[in-house]
């Protein structure tokens, strides 16, 4: 039987969250569904089990000689008494737990917290086996119609479930201790011995690379779990992080291949022009609950809550404001949907989870603070054999480490904070200097390292100090893959998402010409972190017109023209909507034709912001050219409906510049109409006062 699971789990390690039957069950069906889950508890017989082996047998032994029973009741169809239902029905409950506890024993990537656990599930083990000699205790047999062969297996069952020991088993016993010695070793700073962790190692059978990683995922999963049941057994969150700290110092310092292929999910470089502000985690708390905001509304004096906490404020009869003390002119909350759409991109890249509300302020400190001191100074350890690796290591060391720090830094600030400390950042960026074809993997693991590394507040600035921008931009020019080219581009946004770099990275002539050629050639993925690059820089007025005059505008009117992805045509639109607030930008746009484009989005965008930055598109156009768009947009039939559309369901910022922008075509029709009437030449509303 094959134990592996792919999908995502959604139970944590032995929960057993099992169910009694229904109270009207008939007999039959119990006798059913047993059979069945007795069938499945019999298939783990050939599983290997990495720990409590003899304990797990002991129980399948006894549910498969129970099977016999069951199935004989099955096969003979005589009336099964309704006084058996009670007993059954424990029974049932009870195999529903041992199944799950094999399951758990049988999972992959669980081996070495369920050795860290081990006294506690052979006490499981031994509960769940009593409990079938009680369930088999008050089952009236003489009622039951079975051989007296059957009947006497039964009886056995019983009388060695009652006496069975399922003991921790001392080969387990010796083996957690010293799991739980190298935890407290690691709590108090004592790098702990590589010989003692191969030990472990071989104990559970972990024996490549791509097996402790599957311990690792594991892990990462099971304290996800964790936060979203944020009752249940909340002592084992340090256990659980050092644990994966333990586990990780192993896969960095024990297993020198990495036997998996080089593939990390595509969502890694996931960008959006509104990250470009630097995002400080501080800032998604709201001010009264100061936990992680699910729901940021903002109220009437501009500041922002949570919309549970806020309204609860209000409920209590407050009328100021909670932070700034002003009097409240309304009560109206309205959805902060930029504010959300950070959080949930900061939550994505740093593997939090906010699917409880509950559990968001504890997410939040996990992923900044380790859970535990064993934690912590595993991360420590292993980033300083990381940074030694990086420095004189062969190649294929350089190449594995640079992989090991695109894993850790992938989804925690801590892990983030300590690889800049060491000082991994130079040596990473000497590795994108290489022009080996056959370097390829260890050149993508590297941008995609320092990628990870530039998304921690201190990393741009690590980047930086090192003059990294130039390798980098040779990556982004003649990368030896497209995918450490566009790559090489998020790492530019990140780079550009501090103030002070844009005017720096804008300046070099070489960087937008190059994401322009992204923009062309690359994937959506590539597009998409060469528009959001460029939207980090054209941000800066000075750095505008180097875009318009690298045919940034032609580029993502091209994309507008063929791309489906709406999330890459949001980011388009976004760009030119900066580009057009200046009449420069604005003329480019005019001339690449795209004003047929952008209203036809006014009306196709699914997105709110999509259409906000359609409506800001056209009023830039308006203000900047003048009478000509407007004459355009006023014989199109079509965008006054979108515009009143939108003033009454866009935001707030859409709502006021689709409210100018008709007032404008109304102004403009009505001087039409006079100047037809007065004259035979029209008279045209001036524009540019706004």
């Amino acid at each position: 039987m094959n134990q592996n699971n792919n999908h995502q789990r959604d139970r944590r390690v032995l929960s057993l969250p099992a169910v009694h039957p229904c109270e009207g069950i008939s007999p039959a069906t119990l006798i059913s569904s047993l059979v069945t889950l007795s069938q499945n508890i019999c298939n783990y017989q050939h599983t290997f089990f990495a720990t409590q082996r003899r304990n797990a047998r002991e129980a399948i032994r006894q549910v498969s000689i129970i099977l016999l029973f069951l199935l004989e009741i099955q096969e003979r169809s005589s009336p099964i008494p309704q006084s058996t239902v009670l007993s059954l029905s424990e029974l049932h409950f009870t195999f529903q737990k041992i199944h799950f506890l094999l399951q758990d024993c049988a999972q992959e990537g669980a081996r070495l917290l369920l050795l860290a656990n081990s006294n506690h599930v052979a006490s499981l083990f031994r509960t769940l086996v009593r409990a079938v000699a009680t369930s088999l205790d008050v089952l009236p047999l003489h009622e039951i119609e079975v051989s007296g062969e059957v009947r006497e297996l039964v009886e056995l069952v019983a009388k060695q479930a009652r006496k069975a020991k399922m003991e921790h088993e001392a080969k387990d016993e010796g083996a957690s201790k010293r799991v739980h010695s190298i935890l407290k070793q690691l709590e108090k700073g004592i790098e702990p011995d590589k010989n003692a962790l191969k030990e472990i190692m071989e104990y559970l059978e972990i024996k490549t690379w791509n097996e402790c990683n599957r311990e690792i995922n594991f892990l990462e999963e099971e304290i996800a779990l964790e936060c979203s049941h944020s009752n249940e057994r909340e002592r084992e969150s340090p256990l659980l992080s050092g644990l994966l700290g333990f586990m990780s110092y192993c896969r960095v310092v024990i297993f020198e291949t990495v036997d998996i292929n080089n593939n990390i999910e595509k969502s890694e470089t996931r960008l959006s022009t509104e990250m470009i502000t630097t995002v400080n985690p501080e800032d998604f708390r709201c001010p009264i609950s100061l936990e992680m905001m699910t729901d940021p509304v903002t109220v009437s004096t501009g500041q922002t809550y949570d919309r549970a906490s806020i309204k609860k404020w209000l409920k209590a009869g407050n009328t100021v404001c909670p932070k700034t003390g002003e009097n409240l002119s309304n009560t109206e909350l309205v959805p902060n949907r930029t504010l959300k759409r950070l959080i949930q991109q900061f939550c994505n890249d740093n593997g939090i989870s906010l699917s409880k509300s509950t559990n968001r302020n504890r997410d939040l400190a996990r992923t900044i603070f380790p859970a535990s001191a064993a934690n912590a100074h595993a991360m420590q350890f292993l980033s300083w054999h990381l940074a030694r690796m990086l420095a004189f290591g062969t190649d294929k060391q350089k190449s594995k480490a640079a992989y090991e720090i695109r894993l850790l830094a992938r989804s925690n600030l801590f892990n983030r904070a300590c690889l800049i400390q060491v000082g991994t950042i130079p040596p990473l960026l000497d590795l994108l200097l290489s022009t080996d074809e056959k370097e390829k993997s260890t050149q993508e693991n590297a941008i995609s390292a320092l990628m990870k590394l530039s998304k921690h507040a201190s990393g741009p600035q690590h980047v930086m100090d090192c003059n990294g921008l130039k390798p980098i931009l040779t990556i982004l020019k003649k990368g030896l893959s497209l995918e450490a080219r566009q790559v090489a581009a998020a790492t530019i946004f990140y780079l550009a998402s501090v103030r002070e770099y844009r005017k720096v990275i804008g300046e070099n002539p070489e960087v937008v010409p190059s994401l322009v050629e992204l923009v062309n050639e690359g994937t959506t993925c590539g597009k998409r972190n060469a528009v959001v690059a460029i939207y980090g820089l054209v941000v800066v007025p000075r750095n505008q017109k180097r875009a318009i005059e690298a045919g940034v505008v032609h580029a993502l009117v091209g994309v507008l023209g063929s791309s489906e992805k709406e999330e890459l045509v949001t980011e388009c639109l976004a760009v030119l909507a900066v580009l057009a607030e200046n009449a420069e930008g604005a003329n480019a746009i005019w001339r690449a034709s795209a004003l047929p484009l952008v209203t036809g989005m006014l009306q196709t965008a699914s997105s709110r912001v999509g259409k906000e930055h359609c409506a800001s598109i056209l009023l830039s156009l308006c203000v900047n050219i003048g009478a000509e768009v407007v004459a355009v947009l006023a014989k199109d039939t079509s965008v006054m409906p979108l515009l009143y559309s939108l003033v009454t369901e866009g935001t707030s910022h859409a709502a006021k510049k689709a409210r100018f922008l008709i007032k404008v075509l109304q102004d403009f029709s009505e001087s039409r109409a006079l100047g037809f009437k007065g004259s035979s030449v029209p008279q045209e509303p001036s524009l540019r006062v706004w």
